[in-house]
Formats: C-alpha cells, sequence, structure tokens
C-alpha cells in the first residue's frame, strides 16, 4: 500500500485523475459531479505554522445522513469523576479478549481520563478488545482526535482520507472529525487508546539535541485518497460531548475520490525511533523518550506526551541504569505492547496498564533494584525486544469506577516494593 510522507505535510492526492481543482478549492463545479467541502481541524484564524484543513472531494457531503439519536454503550464514557482520584499505585493485569462478537466500537472500556471536550483540554484513556470487523458501521470522533496503539492483532483503519493498515509496534493517530471503519486482519485484537481533547498531537521540539533523533518526521505516513461508492442501509455513530450518537445512512461515508490539506489520518512504526541516552552517566528523564506531544497553554508543560520505552544499550558508568526511583508533578499512565519493561522484573504484562499519579512513589522494584546495584557497569545492557508506551500528562489522571474495579486490577501491586530493606548504616 502506497503512503506519503512526512508529519503536518500539504498532501494533493486524488483516486480519479483530474478531480483536484486548479488554482482554487471550491469551483463552480467539481470533476464528475463531486461536492467540495473543507475539514477544520484548527480554528481559521489559527497561526499558518499551526493551522491545520483539508479540502475533500466526495460523492456525497457529510451532512447527508438521518438525525442523531442517543445510543447507549456500556463501557465507553467520560465520567471522570464517578469515583475519588486515588494517589495508589495502580497497575492492572491485559483485558481478555472479547468472547462474543465485538467490534472496535463495541469493544471500547474506559479507564481513565481528565479534563473533557467541553473545555477542550485533558485526556481519555480506553482499551479496546475485538474479534470481528465493523460491519456496515462508520465512527467519528467529533470530542477529540484518537491515538491507537495496538497491542495484538493487525487493524485496517479505512478513512474517509484512504487506508491505514497498522500491526502492533505501530501507531495511528485519526484526526478529530474524520470518519472511520476499522477492520480486523486477524481473529482477535486489543489495544490502547488515547482520546486527545487538547491541542493536536505535533512533534517534540529538539532544542540542544539538533536537527536529528526522536521520532523523524519523514517516518509518518499519510494515506493516498482512496474511496468507496457504496448505497445500502449503513450506522454513522459519533462520540459528542462524552456520549455516543447514532443515525442512519444510506451510503458509505468513506465517499472522498481526491483531497489535499494537511489535516489527515497518519500512522507511525515505532521502530524507527531513533533512541536518545546517556553515555556518562545518570539514567535521562522519560521526556527524552517522547513521540508525540500535544502542548497546553503553559510553555513546557503537555496537555499530553506520549513517550515510549524501546529496545535500546544501556551503557552509563557509575550510575543506576534503570529508571530511578521518583515523583513528578505529571501523572503517568504505561502500557506494555510487547517483551518485559526493564523497571520491573514481573507482575507488568503485554496488554496490561499501571497509573501512577501526581506526586505517587513509583520506580523499579525490589528484584530490579538489586539487579541493577550489583550490575556488572563495565559491560552494556543491551535491552531488546520489548516496547512500553506512557501517557503522560499535567493534570491528575482519574480512573473510572469500572476501572478500579475491575477483576483486572492487581490488588497486590504494591507488595513489589515492600522487599526494599534499609541499607542506611549510621556513620
Amino acid at each position: 500500500m502506497n503512503y506519503q510522507s512526512g508529519f503536518g505535510n500539504e498532501f494533493a492526492t486524488e483516486a480519479i485523475a483530474g478531480v483536484l481543482p486548479v488554482g482554487q478549492n471550491s469551483p463552480q463545479r467539481v470533476a464528475h459531479g463531486l461536492y467540495a467541502e473543507q475539514l477544520s481541524g484548527t480554528a481559521f484564524t489559527a497561526p499558518r505554522h499551526a493551522n491545520r484543513r483539508s479540502w475533500l472531494y466526495r460523492i456525497r457531503p457529510a451532512a447527508v445522513h438521518e438525525p442523531f439519536q442517543p445510543l447507549a454503550h456500556a463501557t465507553l464514557h467520560n465520567r471522570f469523576d464517578e469515583a475519588p482520584a486515588t494517589p495508589n499505585q495502580l497497575r492492572w493485569n491485559p483485558w481478555p479478549l472479547a468472547g462474543t462478537p465485538t467490534d472496535f466500537v463495541d469493544g471500547l472500556l474506559t479507564l481513565a481520563g481528565n479534563g473533557g471536550a467541553a473545555e477542550q483540554a485533558g485526556i481519555g484513556i480506553h482499551v479496546y478488545t475485538a474479534n470481528r470487523s465493523m460491519r456496515g458501521r462508520y465512527f467519528y470522533n467529533a470530542d477529540a482526535e484518537l491515538l491507537i496503539v495496538p497491542q495484538l492483532g493487525r487493524l485496517r483503519l479505512a478513512t474517509e482520507l484512504g487506508v491505514l493498515e497498522v500491526e502492533p509496534l505501530e501507531i495511528a493517530v485519526i484526526p478529530r472529525g474524520v470518519r472511520f471503519r476499522v477492520e480486523l486482519r486477524d481473529a482477535a485484537a486489543r489495544g490502547y487508546v488515547c482520546e486527545n481533547f487538547g491541542a493536536l498531537l505535533r512533534l517534540p521540539e529538539l532544542g540542544p539535541i539538533g536537527s536529528n533523533g526522536l521520532a523523524n518526521a519523514r517516518d509518518f505516513l499519510t494515506p493516498h485518497a482512496a474511496y468507496e461508492d457504496v448505497e445500502g442501509a449503513f450506522e454513522l455513530i459519533v462520540k459528542f460531548q462524552g456520549t455516543l450518537w447514532s443515525a442512519k445512512i444510506g451510503h458509505s461515508p468513506l465517499d472522498v475520490v481526491a483531497w489535499h490539506g494537511n489535516y489527515a489520518p497518519y500512522k507511525y512504526d515505532l521502530r524507527r525511533f531513533n533512541t536518545v541516552g546517556s553515555i556518562s552517566f545518570d539514567h535521562p528523564d522519560p521526556s527524552i523518550f517522547t513521540v508525540l506531544t500535544s502542548p497546553s497553554a503553559v510553555a513546557g508543560t503537555a496537555n499530553v506526551d506520549f513517550a515510549i520505552f524501546p529496545p535500546r544499550w544501556l551503557v552509563a558508568q557509575h550510575t543506576f541504569r534503570p529508571p530511578w526511583f521518583h515523583r513528578n508533578i505529571a501523572s503517568e499512565f504505561m502500557g506494555l505492547i510487547a517483551g518485559v519493561y526493564d523497571a520491573k522484573a514481573e507482575g507488568f504484562l503485554p496488554g496490561g496498564a499501571s497509573l501512577h499519579n501526581c506526586m505517587t512513589g513509583h520506580g523499579p522494584d525490589a528484584a530490579t533494584f538489586e539487579k541493577a546495584s550489583n550490575a556488572d557497569l563495565s559491560k552494556p545492557d543491551v535491552i531488546d525486544g520489548t516496547m512500553a508506551f506512557m501517557f503522560e500528562t499535567a493534570k491528575v489522571i482519574r480512573p473510572t469506577r469500572q476501572a478500579l474495579e475491575a477483576p483486572q486490577l492487581q490488588s497486590d501491586y504494591q507488595q513489589c516494593w515492600q522487599g526494599l530493606e534499609k541499607h542506611y548504616r549510621r556513620p
């Protein structure tokens, strides 16, 4: 499948040659009887470097559907105030795969979050499990852009602007308002979703690192135009102000024949991340592992950072190589895509998650501490076959009631630190 590379680029792509108008965006008549429609992801007057919009040339305008009606969903919501936020360290086992026929939308379950669509700030954190493709259903999120992190099973994301094929160790971002359908390429799928209610995700600044390192813009891939000209009895689902709505629609809404602009879905292969680390002493701050960031109104403070902990070499001398014990002003939600996380000896499993909120102490467990404290630092420590990630945010992450009452919540998580012995001897 062909993609266009580059982050935030102005793209022009057409599934039928000659559809894109020359010299203007909305001519009196679009080629082949198509409709012109602008999709704006930022305010019209946003600065040029930050402005995101695309022009779509489609078979029918997005307005063509029947009225929306409320749609109940058992586990997806943005009620982040239904249970008291806790300072306790929390960790969950992987969610079991769906047993009954379940598609991507039905299989979404909300774990935690903060803020919301009304204030246009904060995040929602969800997991998904699915065992079938979306059939005759299409979905879009009017509240947030979606960062999808597959952990098990390949996905085919058919969107208005083209198709993304993603697998574990890749991510996909679906912009706010873009309609799509999720098809499974394997028997089952599981993963994580971050709803970003705030500023659009972008690449972090590199500062003293210079012009190279971390995620490279050219490795982000956007699809070419692809469209469906299909009529039938379909369902269009929207998430709006924290709840779902459903409308009947008589055609596929993925009917964009051509488009140009810089507001589009994209994918990124996490294995292409250029990891930067210390080659002298001390373990660097986790910000050095940031792939994407959604900035807040406070300079240097993120609405959410998406960071990863990929395969890498640890070579720092005279130092404690794993992540150190720490307490943060920020709050951290972690997931494990594959392998073993180097700061935990056991208990943190692929498909699982952990939450360490603002100023909650955390760090390596007792077994990892003892191993690292006695390691031979004359040799490098090669960390391979792993991929963990973190959603880090300046706001407290509030777990939902269903997450706190889930059987996957590990009641004994705190025990991993109880073996840390007192080594202090009074001089």
